[in-house]
């Protein structure tokens, strides 16, 4: 067997199994490094290198869990909270349906902005989510639909908007990686070849809002022990945070790190004595423990794919998929978006999957004739596949981050199942389709 189907298999079937994803990640590497070849020595090598290409994130991640608190010490989100509950309770006749919808279409346009206008990515989901919360159990809203909606705003700015992030992704990994295994791409626009694809995430998430309509009861007790309700706040702790919080996204796009741009953010609080100078220990040490998950997924998600890169195997999928198709077209695409979903689900990263799928499917494509606009298509989607369901992507670590701060919302279940299908199963399709009328 396939050493990377292997390693992927193993790793969903005890994810679904409600073992811990980190357990998961480690069991599926060894299984790939084994199935590959490479012995028990070679793939806890392996392993162990891939470790630090996470801790860079994992650090973030533990200085923003930090920022989050000291916010949350300010008041600013609260005073949004508060807003928006007296909102609720005033329309408490009517089930709050206003206030819902523009508590969800905030978190959709915020996580949209992530990844264009205001490039922080999942940055905004510690600091924004968790003093929500509280509003959004008590409207009984289904957090599935939650993640659904902040996934999609992480994911389709990325693949259809050569804007920020999306161009990084659209025009400095995919086209470069097209143009470089020998594809004419001077008459290519990167927005019409992936704007069906685009169009099936529009789809999902469409699904996504009949899928979870109903109302979801959570227990509000559990949030008020982790995050707290009732929170005293004066203007000029509003205006210190509003500063904190401008200080750290200007230095984040200054400097391109989110480590410095959550340390003067907090450095800011810490200062102005919104936090004072003995609590910093305390209130670090917290805000890093609720992160805590988070940063040993990304790591172990790092070393996993190292492992599958050292097997050699990724390239031997690709290619043995070839073998399959038989000169058709129509099978030829399924099966390249069906292995894209494979390997990204494995890597967890669009980004690293498609200079990896590029050198093997653009000469197959080729091959099959399909048109420079359809190879973009097939390559961008097959790498986009699988970012969304994948246990180890930060496109569902996110917003798990934020969602489950009083353990009432699973990763597995309630993140990574409901976006694998709502999203994973429509770009597949919509894909398919752009590659055979591009």
């Amino acid at each position: 067997m396939n050493a990377v189907i292997a390693a992927v298999g193993v790793m969903l079937i005890l994810s679904l199994s409600r073992v811990h994803v980190v357990i998961a990640l480690i069991v599926g590497a060894l299984v790939g490094g084994l199935t590959g070849g490479l012995g028990i020595d070679a793939t806890l090598k392996a392993f162990n290198s891939g470790l630090g290409g996470g801790a860079t994130v994992a650090l973030s991640y533990a200085l923003l869990g930090a920022f989050a608190v000291a916010i949350a010490k300010s008041g600013l989100a609260h005073a949004l909270a508060d807003k928006a509950l007296a909102m609720v309770d005033r329309q408490h006749s009517t089930g709050g349906g206003s206030v819902k919808w523009l508590l969800i279409g905030l978190l959709w346009v915020v996580a949209i902005a992530s990844q264009n206008i205001l490039p922080i990515h999942i940055a905004f989901i510690p600091l924004l989510v968790p003093p929500l919360l509280y509003v959004l159990t008590k409207l009984q809203l289904d957090r599935r639909l939650i993640a659904c909606v902040m996934t999609f705003g992480l994911i389709t700015p990325y693949m259809f908007l050569p804007v920020g992030f999306g161009n990084i992704f659209l025009n400095e990994i995919l086209l470069a990686n097209v143009a470089r295994s020998g594809v004419d791409i001077s008459g290519v626009n990167v927005t019409h070849a992936m704007g069906i694809p685009a169009l099936g995430m529009v789809f999902g998430l469409a699904m996504a809002f009949i899928s979870y309509r109903k109302k979801r009861v959570y227990d509000l007790t559990k949030i008020e022990q982790v995050e707290q309700v009732v929170v005293q706040y004066n203007p000029m702790s509003l205006m210190i945070a509003g500063v904190a919080i401008a200080a750290a996204f200007i230095v984040q796009l200054l400097l391109d790190s989110m480590i410095i741009g959550a340390l003067a953010g907090f450095l800011i609080f810490s200062v102005s004595g919104i936090v004072k100078w003995r609590e910093t220990d305390d209130l670090f040490t917290e805000g890093m423990k609720m992160m805590a998950m988070i940063g040993f997924i990304m790591i172990a998600a790092s070393g996993f794919a190292e492992v599958m890169k050292a097997t050699g195997q990724v390239q031997t999928l690709v290619e043995s998929s070839a073998s399959w198709i038989n000169h058709s077209k129509g099978v030829g695409a399924l099966l390249m978006l069906l292995v894209g979903l494979l390997v990204t689900m494995g890597i967890g990263s669009s980004f690293s999957t498609v200079p990896i799928l590029a050198a093997i499917f653009v000469p197959l494509c080729m091959q099959l004739g399909f048109s420079p606009l359809a190879i973009v298509c097939i390559v961008g989607t097959a790498g986009a596949l699988g970012d969304a369901g994948s246990p180890a992507s930060d496109s569902t670590l996110g917003p798990t981050s934020g969602l489950n701060i009083d353990g009432q919302h699973h990763h597995i279940w309630d993140t990574v199942v409901p976006t694998f299908l709502h999203y994973n199963l429509p770009l597949l399709a919509f894909g398919w389709v752009a590659a055979m009328v591009l």
